[in-house]
């Protein structure tokens, strides 16, 4: 019995709509063969949805389609598609498309008999049978109506049309205003339909977002959650939070900060490819500057960056970055940097996301700087730019492409935070602080995190230089570390320091030689001296020793002389 479930599930048949991201949350589609509600208030995007719909039939699917209009008149509807890109007039030449304008004047109609919808039928169905379509639009549903104040006729025509629909075997959309306390008007259209969508538009803080919500599909799972959509120059655009799931795949490959300290710092290699890096800080700590010398180590590569700002102009960054050591001008005459600069008040997050998304396809880009990314905050709530900084991760990660962040902290701002609560997204976060000393203000740099490889805990000054970027061991004081002045004049101190002692050193070494040389010499003389003794004693023995030969000598020859006995000598 499971498995009988299972295979009707499946064997569900869906009409696909062409239209970018609308059939990946509907799970392919509109409900084949069935009539489906749209429906919204005006300018939310109706009349182009169904448009749309036929379009990408005719095109894509080789369905050709029946447009019904009760309002536009067909010139006035291919019209307002030409700057779509869409040429309807060719595809009704093709005998893809009919576009039927059926004119209905409220005044002057009077409820007297029976109202029904037939001649409606007899028209609409001879014009799917004239081209064999497959796809029905009527726009809008309101107007077949309107003088009507009998609620039972409207409702049970309503019936009748949607059952027509059914039976001819076209995917219809039907569009309807929004009503006071209902969906539609009427109240009904929501409850006869297989499959209902809401388009609606909303302003906040003067920018307007566009939503799609599926409040029903018949036979099908959805999602009532809302989905944000565009209408850009391709179309209608819905972009889903889960448009990107987790199971891509992840590079091992590093790449350089374009700073060699700094990579040393991690882990002697860089980031990781594919990543998402943010640098925080306040104004003036150095993260633009930062983001520059990434972006130019990613063009050193021969490898593409795409880099929008939401402060500068790119001549200014440009200018900027030249006073620190870097010029990027040869990056962006190869083609290798691309800039662009767009206010974020210009337009709302989600147009955002697809101008990215459009940027990333045209330009192919291996990384991209954002700076900053506080500024988005503008375009939308906090939960909204979490959103989409969250999508466009995904986004940029599926694609291994890296992306560099900067956030501005406000002054006062707590450390080791971001007030759009991103951190936690981010794969390796860096941190650009000022510490005032001595009537100055002077740079810092922390690793506070990066995922997946070691990395250097220690504190480095970040000295910005017309040479590039500085990363330089702060002083290890008792109790705190020194920057700045303060760190040179500690370090002269030392060195004063060490030559005093080198110098006490070399007296007392040289002291000590003398005393060796004196003492050596002292002992010399004492050895010349006893020499000069051991030599007169050796004289002296000598003498006596001749003294006592020649007084044997003298009493030998006295005996001789004296003819003693021999017993006298």
């Amino acid at each position: 019995m499971v498995e009988i479930i299972n295979n009707l599930k499946k064997q569900l048949p869906k009409c696909p709509t062409g239209i970018q991201g609308l059939d990946e949350i509907t799970g392919g589609g509109l409900p084949q063969g069935r009539p489906t509600l749209v429906c919204g208030s005006a300018g939310c995007g109706k009349t182009l949805f169904g448009v749309e719909f036929l379009v990408h039939g005719a095109i894509d699917y080789d369905e050709a389609g029946v447009l019904m209009t009760f309002e536009e008149t067909a010139e006035e509807i291919t019209q307002n598609v030409t700057s779509l890109g869409w040429d309807l007039d060719q595809l009704v030449s093709d005998g893809k498309l009919i576009i039927d304008h059926v004119y209905i004047n409220p005044i002057g109609l009077e409820e007297t008999g029976d109202y029904d919808l037939e001649g409606l039928f007899i028209r609409l169905g001879s014009a799917i049978d004239e081209i064999g379509a497959k796809r029905v639009v009527l726009d809008t549903i309101e107007v077949l109506f309107a003088g009507l104040n009998n609620a039972n006729i409207v409702r049970a025509e309503l019936r009748r049309l949607f059952g027509w629909l059914k039976s001819q075997g076209v995917t219809a959309i039907i569009t309807g205003e929004r009503g006071a306390n209902v969906l539609t008007r009427q109240g009904l259209e929501e409850y006869v339909s297989d499959c209902v969508i809401r388009l609606e538009q909303r302003t906040f803080e003067e920018i307007t977002t566009r939503y799609l919500q599926i409040f029903k599909y018949r036979g099908s799972r959805h999602s009532s959650n809302e989905y944000p959509f565009l209408i850009e120059e391709n179309g209608i655009s819905v972009i889903p939070i889960t448009s990107v799931g987790l199971d891509y795949e992840i590079s091992t490959e590093r790449v350089s900060t374009g700073v060699p300290r700094l990579d040393g710092m991690l882990d002697d290699h860089g980031y990781y490819r594919g990543s998402s890096i943010l640098v925080t800080g306040m104004a003036g700590t150095g993260k633009t500057t930062l983001a520059g010398f990434f972006a130019s180590a990613t063009c050193d590569r021969g490898e593409r960056c795409l880099y929008i700002a939401m402060e500068e102009a790119p001549q200014q960054i440009l200018r900027n970055q030249r006073s620190v050591g870097l010029n990027m001008t040869h990056h962006v005459e190869s083609g290798l940097l691309r800039f662009e600069s767009v206010r974020p008040t210009a337009y709302g997050l989600e147009m955002r996301l697809l101008t990215i998304q459009s940027w990333i396809k045209e330009f192919q880009p291996r990384s991209i700087v954002i700076d900053p990314m506080s500024n988005l905050a503008t375009s939308g709530t906090v939960n909204q730019t979490k959103n989409f900084l969250m999508r466009l991760i995904d986004i940029l990660k599926s694609q291994q492409i890296t992306v560099f962040f900067t956030n501005l902290l406000q002054g006062g701002s707590p450390f080791e935070h971001t007030e759009l609560g991103t951190s936690s997204l981010m794969d390796t976060w860096l941190e650009l602080r000022t510490t005032e000393t001595n009537g100055e203000r002077n740079r810092t740099l922390y690793i506070l995190k990066s995922r997946g490889m070691h990395h250097s805990n220690q504190v480095r000054e970040f000295i910005l230089t017309s040479d590039g970027i500085e990363l330089v061991d702060v002083y290890l004081g008792q109790n705190n570390f020194l920057t700045g002045t303060a760190r040179v004049a500690q370090q002269s101190q030392e060195k004063l320091t060490q030559l005093n002692r080198k110098q006490e050193f070399d007296r007392k070494k040289l002291r000590l030689e003398q005393q060796q040389s004196l003492v050596q010499a002292q002992i010399k003389a004492l050895e010349i001296q006893l020499a000069i003794e051991q030599a007169e004693l050796e004289m002296f023995s000598q003498q006596e020793e001749t003294a006592q030969q020649v007084l044997t000598d003298s009493k030998v020859k006295m005996s001789v002389l004296r003819k003693a006995d021999q017993t006298d000598l």
